[in-house]
Formats: C-alpha cells, sequence, structure tokens
C-alpha cells in the first residue's frame, strides 16, 4: 500500500508540475498568437487538423476493436448476451467522448487563429 501511495503522489506531483510549465509557454504562444506571428496561426491550423485526425482514428480503432471483442464472446456464449452488451456500449460511449474533447480541443485552437 505504501508502494501506491508514493506511486500517486510522484503522479500528483509531476502532473501539477507540468500544468504550470505548460501554462508559461501557452501564455507566450497565445501572446505571439495576438501579435500576428503567421508561422504560430499556420502550426496552430496544421495541429488542430492533426489532432481531430489522430483522435478520429483512434476513437475507431479502439470502438472497432471494443465492438468485434464483444461481439465474438456473445457468439462464443449467447447467454451472456446481456452481461456484455452493456459494458460495450458504455465503452463505446467513453471512447467516443474522449474523440469529443479532441474536437473541442481543436475548436479551441482555431479560436486562437
Amino acid at each position: 500500500m505504501k508502494k501506491f501511495y508514493l506511486m500517486l503522489s510522484g503522479l500528483v506531483s509531476t502532473l501539477l508540475m507540468t500544468a504550470v510549465a505548460f501554462a508559461a509557454e501557452e501564455h507566450g504562444a497565445v501572446a505571439a498568437a495576438a501579435s500576428g506571428d503567421g508561422s504560430l496561426k499556420s502550426a496552430l491550423a496544421i495541429s488542430s487538423g492533426l489532432a481531430i485526425a489522430i483522435a478520429a482514428f483512434g476513437g475507431a480503432l479502439g470502438q472497432s476493436k471494443a465492438a468485434s471483442t464483444a461481439l465474438e464472446g456473445i457468439a462464443r456464449n449467447p447467454g451472456a448476451a446481456g452481461k456484455v452488451q452493456t459494458p460495450m456500449i458504455i465503452a463505446l460511449a467513453l471512447i467516443e467522448s474522449l474523440v469529443i474533447y479532441a474536437l473541442v480541443i481543436a475548436f479551441l485552437l482555431q479560436g486562437k487563429i
């Protein structure tokens, strides 16, 4: 249990430190974008397009793997269809929510242009 708390505290401290570091960099990037830096604007446009493309691709792969595995389980044991279908739908919704988060981030990046 002590090892778990040590890992958890290390993870939390790492996440808190990176948030501060990225916030400082983002402030400079936003200021540069507001000043009319064309290369930064084009980088933001490309990165937002790539972000949604990669998220959609990863989400599609995750959903296809989840659905195929669930259908294989139902095919092997048709009596467990009710027990497999509900967690599969929840998993598909959670996978899709990650893609929607990427879409929101892409829209936020487009708003900086």
